[in-house]
């Protein structure tokens, strides 16, 4: 027969009775994780939640205590041992001002272990149902045993279902003096908005770096770990401001090495599968200098360190994002992911690379993350993006792609992003010996040319002088059917300053006129008179390409040539004639 124990907490002691003798077995302390061994027991103990903490102590001391309390936030940074104190200080028989901290109370003890029968602690993940719900709203009517508030702490309350939310609203509202929610969740969103309304909110924030890194410090000395600060400052980067997540990672760092060793940085990096900053700085200076040989070479050594594609990616755009913003950063706020060698080298190495690059390298990066789902062998695709990148990075400063007037030359070699003034060496002094593998403009040049061009263009269209003018303008500001009708059906009598006469035929639009001057008067400013005359005018456009090419037909019908064409081929016919135009060349 075994008998349960009455509690575990510093020690605990188990009866067992077996074969008609009894058996004591001393349980320490120490067979538990960190994250449940030093998990906070009071509000002096939580870090992190200085206000929340304040506000709720203030409420209780003040006996303005919520129908319900509503804890948020990631994961590991103590909704659920929140709950529990919050617990303890309104059930705890020595009152709030002087909580149990060391010495236990009776309550504090039976809340600590989960046990406490006024004190109910339920999973939401398994129980989502209206049944389960009803079967709490039953329970309630029923007033505390031993302890001066029935609590129902709800753990990932946004996994219950619609039903047993809406069954919950009315004792969520108006419950009894005794009875108080506590509920606990990650996916604030997810729940209704009438059950946020009905609760006091508090939103639990991550734990910034420093404060998590003096914590596992304090730990570590604790349990006489050896780690070195590195060690522990890469521990912190990793679990991202969760306490549990930091102190789990700590406790398997602490077991896979000697306790006479030292964890330094190396061995947190080979145990957890990251690597050195450093190496990702080389191998960003590598791919701008061009040498594809030695850039897959450090990629691979990389990867033989067991880092994972998706980390590998995942630090080389924090890398890029520490280029682009280093000089609004600072080594404190940068969450441990630097140390000061590191941030000093990307300082000068950013200060000679241009922002367009670097922006142009982080979207290439994001498409690459997309890729690597449907790629079967990753690594390969990983080697092919640095291939890419090193070409990247060959496209020519926007700057150096922009000529005065309408000529472009093809001709120059390639400079890299990190190009100073001279032709043959980048910004790091070192030659490019990348070779050059054709002139090309990307996206980004392509605009800023034609941008350039059209403004030029926008300019010119202000003026408008001459019918031919119009013509342009209309050409330009992509008015096709205004031009079309211009040109095949209106016959220009007279053209003058902000006055023009003319006539047409009968397929002229009939909004011509007004489409025409709210144009003209858009583009120059100015008010145009438009007149109809009379008048024949001179012949449409298009009546004088007509004219035109009948004149160029008629000539060559005319020629020598067209007849001894016809002397050999009597069956031919004149179609078309396309003039070819030569320019007088003067010596």
């Amino acid at each position: 027969m075994l008998l349960e124990p009455d509690q575990i907490l510093t020690e605990a002691i188990v009866e067992t009775v077996f074969s008609g003798s009894s058996l004591l077995i001393k349980m320490n302390r120490n067979t538990k994780v960190l994250a449940l061994k030093y998990r906070p027991q009071t509000f002096e103990d939580l870090i992190g939640q200085d206000v929340v903490a304040e506000t709720i102590s203030n409420s209780i001391k003040a006996n303005k205590v919520p129908n319900a309390y509503l804890f948020t936030g990631i994961r590991g940074i103590g909704k659920t041992t929140t709950a529990r104190i919050v617990a303890k200080s309104l059930n705890c028989l020595n009152g709030i001002d002087n909580l149990c901290k060391d010495d236990l109370c009776e309550n504090c003890i039976a809340i600590s272990n989960s046990n406490h029968i006024d004190v109910l602690e339920m999973d939401a993940a398994s129980k989502t149902g209206v049944d389960d719900i009803r079967d709490l709203i039953e329970f309630s009517r029923y007033g505390p045993t031993t302890a001066k508030y029935k609590i129902f702490i709800i753990d990932e309350v946004h996994m219950l279902s619609k039903q047993a939310f809406n069954a919950l609203l009315k004792t969520l509202e108006e419950p009894p003096e005794y009875l108080k929610f506590i509920f606990a969740t990650t996916e604030i969103k997810k729940i209704p908005i009438t059950v946020v309304s009905r609760c006091q909110r508090f939103d639990l924030s991550r734990i910034k770096s420093l404060e998590l890194f003096n914590f596992i410090k304090k730990i570590k000395d604790k349990e006489n770990g050896n780690a070195s600060d590195d060690a522990l400052k890469l521990i912190v980067k990793i679990s991202e401001g969760s306490v549990r997540d930091a102190l789990s990672l700590l406790d398997r760092a602490l077991l896979t090495l000697d306790k006479h060793k030292e964890l330094d940085l190396i061995s947190v990096q080979k145990i957890f599968g990251y690597f050195d900053k450093s190496q990702l700085i080389n191998l960003f200076e590598l791919i701008f200098k061009g040498k594809e040989t030695e850039v897959l070479n450090t990629y691979r050594e990389i990867y033989n360190q067991g880092v994972e594609p998706k980390i590998f990616i995942n630090d080389f755009l924090e890398l890029l994002y520490y280029f682009k913003n280093i000089e609004s950063l600072n080594i404190d706020g940068t969450n441990f992911s630097l140390n000061d060698e590191e941030f000093n080298r990307i300082k000068s190495i950013s200060e000679k690379i241009d922002n367009e690059t670097l922006i142009l390298f982080w979207q290439f990066t994001i498409k690459v993350l997309e890729e690597l789902d449907i790629v079967s062998n990753q690594h390969l695709s990983m080697e092919m993006f640095l291939i890419r990148l090193i070409h990247l990075k060959s496209i020519k400063n926007t700057s150096d792609t922009i000529y005065e007037g309408s000529q472009h030359t093809n001709e120059g070699a390639f400079q890299t992003s990190l190009s100073q003034k001279k032709d043959d060496e980048d910004l790091l002094g070192i030659k490019n010996t990348a070779e050059t593998i054709g002139q090309m403009k990307n996206i980004v040049q392509e605009k800023n040319v034609k941008l350039k061009d059209n403004k030029k263009a926008e300019a010119q269209s202000n003026v408008i002088n001459s019918f031919d003018d119009l013509l342009e303008v209309c050409s330009f500001r992509k008015e096709i059917k205004l031009k079309y009708e211009l040109e095949k059906n209106v016959n220009l009598v007279s053209f003058e300053d902000q006055r023009i006469e003319i006539s047409f035929n009968e397929d002229l639009d009939k909004d011509f006129i007004k489409d025409l001057s709210l144009k003209l008067y858009e583009w120059t400013n100015n008010r145009w008179i438009i007149t109809l005359s009379k008048t024949k005018g001179q012949p449409s456009k298009k009546e004088k390409e007509v004219n035109l090419k009948k004149e160029l037909i008629d000539n060559v019908k005319n020629s020598l040539i067209y007849q001894n064409i016809l002397d050999k081929f009597p069956d031919a016919e004149l179609v078309d004639v396309n003039p070819n135009e030569r320019e007088n060349k003067n010596d």
